[in-house]
């Protein structure tokens, strides 16, 4: 009987975007992408696997719920880690042939515009490689689940390599810098919106591939250039440049959306209203302090020093009254605020709970294996109650 292995994993928020595949099976990105990990200690995906020779067929359970395991993309997940395995006869033939039970949850809303779907499938395939005793790098096995999972395979600030091959065997992840490289770095999640978006990223990546002309000029001049430089200022951690940009990234994706036809739209009139905001507070502040970036959804991601954050915080609430008592979650907020001459000069406060909560996270570690106790399947590998 093999043992049960949980593992949590991290969601990782794009400053430079992956938009547009080259290969929809293998899932080839047709640009380089780059990310911050963020910690896992305030949002992950929950992963535990077992194999068993009493198991009839591969059976999974997501957020409480049981799901068909005949995901193709799940199938090549779960069919790849088994070949690594056999190749690496890291375990017997014997425990090859054993089917498998899957459970995982996440701590946040999924299919939203917050990456659950990168922590989750980086969390499965963790969790799978650990099982078989896979040693060798697995960012392009997340990758077949969903594309920017592979990037959350690492912890820190990571880069997607596009590649050539056509096998997709150079398109993999990479660290660029671990979690601890820069410490001070914060992000302020924004929640807007939870429910499932209209149009899937699968689905607007398509659109966008056959119709964007602009997506062809990103491709080939904008992100070769955006991607060496905004690896220097991680570097370097020089905020202001890494700050303009990831907002000037995130801006030309949802032109791109825009540009594709029919015209694809994740933001809405409180996401721009956000951007409008962070502008007018760096002008205030005669510097850049603060960086939006937007996923395929309306929630914003905010990155920022963690100076900065008691007075954005403060600034957020004023914007965007709450009657949620529980408005901020996460890592703790200092007290310090803004004025009240400074609040007003920068906005007038919003309708209530325009914003449902915000998250307060840094940059964090890549997936990690978790204690016995904390199991998600019971020994008979069914979910716990």
């Amino acid at each position: 009987m093999s043992k049960i292995v949980t593992m949590i994993a991290p969601v990782n928020i794009a400053v430079i975007k992956y938009w547009g595949k080259r290969d929809e099976e293998l899932i080839l990105p047709l640009n380089d992408s780059v990310s911050a990990t963020l910690d896992t200690n305030v949002m992950c995906a929950k992963t535990s696997v077992c194999a068993r020779p009493e198991f009839f067929e591969n059976e999974i359970w997501l957020n409480g719920k049981k799901e068909s395991f005949t995901n193709q993309r799940l199938e090549n997940c779960l069919h790849e880690i088994q070949a690594r395995a056999a190749d690496e006869k890291s375990v017997s033939v014997e425990f090859l042939s054993w089917k498998v039970h899957v459970c995982s949850v996440n701590n946040f809303p999924t299919a939203a515009g917050l990456a659950s779907s990168a922590a989750g499938y980086a969390c499965l395939v963790s969790a799978l490689a650990k099982l078989y005793k896979v040693k060798s790098d697995v960012s392009s096995i997340a990758r077949l689940g969903s594309g920017s999972a592979c990037r959350s395979v690492y912890g820190g600030f990571v880069r997607w390599h596009a590649g050539v091959n056509h096998d997709g065997s150079d398109s993999v992840a990479s660290q660029i810098a671990d979690a601890s490289h820069w410490p001070e770095m914060r992000a302020l999640i924004l929640v807007v919106g939870e429910t499932k978006k209209k149009i899937s990223s699968t689905s607007g990546m398509r659109i966008s591939v056959q119709t964007s002309e602009l997506l062809k000029h990103r491709i080939e001049y904008c992100v070769p250039l955006r991607t060496e430089e905004i690896i220097k200022t991680i570097r370097e951690k020089n905020f202001a440049k890494f700050a303009e940009i990831t907002m000037k990234d995130s801006n030309q994706f949802h032109a791109i959306c825009l540009d594709s036809y029919p015209p694809i739209v994740y933001m809405t009139d409180v996401s721009h209203y956000i951007i409008e905001l962070v502008h007018k507070y760096n002008k205030t502040c005669g510097e850049i302090k603060v960086a939006y970036t937007f996923d395929a959804g309306p929630n914003a991601c905010l990155y920022l020093l963690d100076k900065e954050v008691p007075k954005v915080v403060s600034l957020l609430k004023y914007a965007f009254p709450t009657s949620n008592s529980e408005f901020i979650t996460g890592l703790s907020v200092q007290a310090e605020e803004l004025t009240g001459d400074e609040l007003t000069s920068l906005c007038e406060p919003q309708d209530t709970d325009l914003i449902k909560y915000i998250i307060h996270t840094k940059v964090g570690e890549g997936p990690t294996e978790i204690v016995e106790d904390s199991h998600l399947l019971n020994d008979s590998g069914v979910p716990i109650d």
